[in-house]
């Protein structure tokens, strides 16, 4: 089972959306909502803590299509 860190306190991203968009590639991934202790990144660009690494996207669709990579 996937774990997904998500930041529920970042302004760079939808955190309830993304949820969403993530649960249509990984249905049974587990998600941990709050801080993830990256504030700055997560200022300017979306991010999630996959399995213990982080994934930085320059907008919330190449975040998307960073997930997705990993997970193939």
């Amino acid at each position: 089972m996937n774990k997904i860190g998500i930041c529920d306190k970042c302004k760079s991203i939808s955190y309830k959306r993304l949820i969403e968009q993530i649960k249509n590639i990984d249905k049974e991934a587990e998600f941990i909502i709050g801080c993830q202790n990256m504030c700055g990144i997560g200022r300017n660009k979306p991010f999630v803590i996959l399995n213990h690494k982080p994934i930085i996207g320059d907008n919330e669709q190449d975040l998307i299509n960073k997930i997705k990579d990993m997970l193939n």
